[in-house]
C-alpha cells in the first residue's frame, strides 16, 4: 500500500530523518510575530503575535511527506492552522496568484496560490500529537505535502502575497519552481514553459 503512494524515485527510510539548512533558530515568544504582507486586499500589513497565532483554530491532517533527497515519510499527523484561516483574517488582493513563505534568517520558498490553498497544506504547530521539535520547525512550519519538502518551510515568520511569481531560496539555487514529486520536478533545468517566473 505504501509503495503505491510513493512518487517515482522515492523510498521509505528507517526512522524519520530530519534535514534543514543552517542552524536551528532560538524561539523568543515575546518578540516573535507572523506577518502577512505584500498584495493584501486592504493594502496593509497584518501581524499576529505569538499568543494571537497560537489561539487560531487548528485542524489535523495526515499526509505523506516527500524529500527531494529521495526519502518519503508516510502518514504523518500534523496539526495546525489552515491557509484559509490566515486568508480569512488577512485577505489577499484578488489578483494574487503566488505567495512567498518567509522564515527565520531570510529563508524563503515560493508557492502557486493553488498549492498554498490546497486541502493538505497547513501551518503546523504539532507533529504526531506533540508540539513541533526545534529541528522540525518549532514553533511554526508550513507543510505542503503534495510538493517536495523544501517547499514545507520550517520556522515560518510570514507570507508575502505576490501578483507575480518570484523564486525563493532553493529555487534561486537551481531547484524546480513547482516541485511536484510525481513528475520528479527536482531541478530548474527540467522546467517547462510557464513553470517558472523567468
Amino acid at each position: 500500500m505504501e509503495e503505491s503512494r510513493l512518487p517515482p524515485g522515492q523510498y521509505v527510510p528507517r526512522g524519520r530523518p530530519v534535514i534543514h539548512y543552517g542552524r536551528v533558530p532560538a524561539f523568543k515568544p515575546e518578540s516573535w510575530d507572523f506577518r502577512v504582507f505584500g498584495a493584501t486586499a486592504s493594502g496593509e500589513e497584518h501581524c499576529f503575535t505569538w499568543p494571537e497565532f497560537e489561539r487560531l483554530p487548528r485542524d489535523t491532517r495526515v499526509e505523506d511527506f516527500h524529500c527531494v533527497t529521495k526519502f518519503s515519510l508516510m502518514a504523518n499527523e500534523w496539526r495546525g492552522v489552515t491557509p484559509a484561516t490566515i486568508m480569512a483574517a488577512a485577505p489577499p488582493d484578488p489578483g494574487v496568484r503566488h505567495v512567498m513563505i518567509w522564515a527565520e534568517y531570510g529563508y524563503s520558498a515560493n508557492l502557486r496560490m493553488s498549492d498554498f490553498a490546497a486541502p493538505g497544506t497547513l501551518f503546523a504547530l504539532e507533529f504526531e500529537e506533540k508540539p513541533l521539535s526545534a529541528d522540525r520547525g518549532f514553533p511554526v512550519r508550513i507543510v505542503v505535502p503534495h510538493l517536495y519538502a523544501w517547499k514545507s518551510v520550517k520556522w515560518v515568520r510570514g507570507i508575502e502575497y505576490l501578483l507575480e511569481d518570484r523564486r525563493g531560496f532553493w529555487e534561486e539555487r537551481g531547484y524546480h519552481n513547482v516541485a511536484d514529486p510525481w513528475r520528479e520536478q527536482r531541478y530548474s533545468y527540467q522546467e517547462e514553459p510557464g513553470e517558472g517566473p523567468d
